[in-house]
């Protein structure tokens, strides 16, 4: 466990959030301050607030890829997938701004034995926030390094007791059709889901916010789950239900396109999709014309915490 302090009292100007930005993030803060207690206001406030509050003096485990530059923040925000808000990169920063992330509720339901429906400040103060720096890998042949704020997934989990049958965990996106965008043919609501020891695993992060700050809208606000050895589709937003089940669950991408996109998408190097190499990606951690390339790597780098979970499994087979 390490104590991270940031007490900056100056901000340079880089770090600057551009005026429409700020106005978004503002509305949102100002409705998480309405429903939740002391914690989650704190996690809410801007950044020079929090450091005049001297709140910022949390105990955080933190998980790093020291191999890879963080990207800087303002990137990660504004270069996302998150199809319901649009196509192209750049849609979902222009076009979130009109989800509403409170009230929000997640429902737990399946084969579980105590099956709830949590309240966003009730699920926000379960467990203590943790800042796991992780490598984000999307199946277009980019990768990041983001610092997300959450807790293991895990825990949430051992909360609603699944039962022995239940083997895999679904995961349902917010439909809402006034608000969001889909392109023609995918269906609603969003669905991803994990077989049951993938959920467990100690990586797999109930994700909360992201450089120290709640999510923003466009990366899946107010909740979402981070899976850091698969690619970024796997890592489901905006949650609104979690469900228990006996059997593997029907997934968009793996629905729409079983060829290009398994149920399982681990990041492979050695497994291409039908359209492009997964061989190399582009490191998008720097504002440059020509982002360095690199081999891409097995389970995303995080083979020695993820790989005996695959044993036996043919990994070109089930991909």
């Amino acid at each position: 466990m390490l104590l991270l302090t940031r007490r900056e009292t100056e901000i340079p100007s880089s770090e600057i959030t551009p005026k429409e930005t700020y106005e978004a993030f503002e509305l949102n803060r100002r409705q998480l301050m309405k429903g939740l207690g002391a914690a989650g206001v704190a996690m809410a406030l801007t950044r020079k607030a929090r450091a005049e509050l001297k709140i910022d003096d949390l105990v955080a485990t933190r998980y790093t890829a020291p191999d890879r530059a963080t990207t800087p923040e303002q990137m990660a925000k504004s270069y996302n997938n998150f199809y319901e808000f649009g196509e192209e990169k750049s849609d979902p920063a222009k076009n979130a701004h009109t989800l509403v992330t409170y009230p929000w509720n997640v429902k737990v339901e399946g084969l579980v034995a105590k099956p709830r429906t949590f309240e966003f400040g009730e699920l926000f103060h379960l467990q203590p926030m943790q800042q796991r720096v992780y490598r984000f890998r999307c199946v277009e042949a980019w990768s990041m390094v983001i610092p997300w704020d959450g807790f293991p997934l895990s825990e949430l989990i051992k909360l609603v007791e699944p039962l022995p049958k239940a083997k895999f965990v679904q995961f349902l996106s917010l439909e809402n059709r006034k608000e969001e965008i889909l392109p023609y043919g995918i269906p609603w609501p969003y669905s991803e889901g994990l077989r049951m020891d993938e959920a467990m695993n100690p990586l797999t992060l109930l994700t909360f916010g992201s450089y120290g700050e709640t999510l923003a809208n466009q990366q899946g606000a107010p909740v979402r789950v981070i899976v850091p050895w698969k690619y970024g589709f796997k890592s489901p937003k905006s949650i609104v239900k979690i469900k228990f089940v006996e059997h593997m669950p029907p997934t968009t991408w793996n629905e729409l396109a079983p060829n290009e996109y398994g149920f399982y998408s681990n990041v492979n190097p050695q497994v291409d999709h039908p359209r492009w190499s997964q061989a190399h990606e582009r490191l998008l951690n720097a504002y440059t014309l020509f982002p360095k390339v690199v081999p891409t790597l097995m389970f995303n780098g995080y083979g020695d915490q993820v790989a005996s979970m695959y044993a036996g499994m043919n990994l070109r087979k089930d991909f």
